[in-house]
């Protein structure tokens, strides 16, 4: 179990303010009070929030356990200039000053809750229409949710008709984009963990069947950021148009797949697609779908298209079958499409240990 956060202040007022504080990001707090803290608290805490009350009243350096990282130094009075000079002399790791700086020490609060390497986060995009990006972003999905990897997906397109319908999970209880519109700043990653809606092992976000709900940038930030906060496997289904909330989506992925058929048209419609999201996505691959007839081939498109070949996204018979049946896309794990799922996702865990 992880040591809680220490709240060193004889500031009764303050103590129980940022007592709340940790409580609402779902972090334990401890709040001492007394003259000094145990020395084994003050060193292994995980953050200390040190009252500017009790660093005015700070003894020599001998009397001090001693200095140490993960101080933040809490004041609330806006005209006393001394507090940064006492923070420096501490070593503090930031000085803040309530209520202003509250966003700030709450973020950081959030990742003494949330602790942990961020998920792999791998948004799929279609180099146009009907090309197969729910699709494999669906297999990925249960792919990885197969395997005991804690994955989310997360349905990007409004348009798109609801990730949850192909996945079978359209009655599963949670919440959908609409509800998560409003959200802003740091959403504690447990609670949106617990709330999202499962299907396959899969934790899923995806629209209902209302009315389309702009998406603001700021709500995909926030989701995202908890999301992938949890660790594991984050999976996004990307539209090929670039709103406000898919411009954070792309800036954030770890991998891109743009899927694409090996087709002139097709071509054509992905380069509009590279030239707008591109430059955004630090790390954008080509998934080629083999033609319906002779086309172009895997190595083509992606030297056509300037991008790196992630591989060559196979047929899968039956799939259309299997989904009125509730199975979706890469449940059949002996299948080509999860074989190729798995390959992939390989893949792309080693080059994130690498670059790492």
């Amino acid at each position: 179990m992880a040591e809680s956060i220490l709240i060193f202040t004889g500031d009764e007022e303050l103590s129980d303010h940022l007592a709340r504080l940790c409580a609402a990001v779902g972090a334990e707090a401890e709040v001492v009070r007394g003259t000094m803290p145990p020395r084994d608290r003050w060193q292994h805490a995980p953050l200390v929030l040190l009252g500017d009350d009790r660093a005015l009243a700070r003894p020599e350096p001998e009397g001090w356990p001693g200095g140490r990282p993960g101080v933040v130094l809490v004041g609330r009075d806006l005209d006393d200039h001394t507090v940064w000079e006492r923070g420096l002399t501490l070593g503090a790791e930031q000085v803040v000053h309530l209520p202003g700086d509250e966003p700030w020490l709450t973020d950081r609060l959030a990742e003494v809750a949330d602790p942990g390497r961020p998920a792999l986060t791998v948004g799929v995009l279609g180099g146009r229409g009907g090309a197969g990006a729910s699709t494999l972003a669906c297999a990925l999905a249960v792919t990885a949710a197969r395997q005991g990897t804690r994955t989310t997906l997360l349905d990007c397109d409004p348009l798109g008709g609801g990730l949850d319908v192909l996945l079978g999970g359209e009655g599963a209880p949670g919440p959908r984009w609409p509800a998560l519109v409003s959200a802003s700043g740091r959403l504690p990653g447990r609670a949106l963990d617990e709330s999202l809606p499962r299907a396959h092992g899969v934790r899923l976000l995806s629209w209902d069947r209302a009315d389309v709900t702009p998406l603001p940038g700021e709500a995909m930030r926030s989701v995202l950021a908890a999301a992938r906060r949890g660790g594991g496997l984050v999976v996004l289904d990307l539209p090929r148009t670039t709103d406000d909330a898919a411009h954070v989506a792309l800036t954030h992925l770890d991998l891109g797949l743009l899927v694409v058929p090996g087709e002139l048209r097709a071509l054509l419609a992905a380069r509009r697609v590279v030239a707008t999201a591109g430059a955004r996505v630090r790390d954008l691959r080509v998934v080629a779908r083999p033609p319906v007839s002779r086309g172009l081939t895997a190595d083509e498109l992606g030297e056509l298209l300037g991008l790196p070949l992630a591989g060559e996204l196979p047929d899968e018979p039956g799939l259309t079958a299997a989904a009125d049946r509730g199975e979706p896309p890469g449940s059949y794990p002996r299948g080509v499409l999860a074989r190729f799922c798995e390959e992939l996702l390989s893949r792309a865990a080693i080059d994130a240990e690498v670059a790492a």
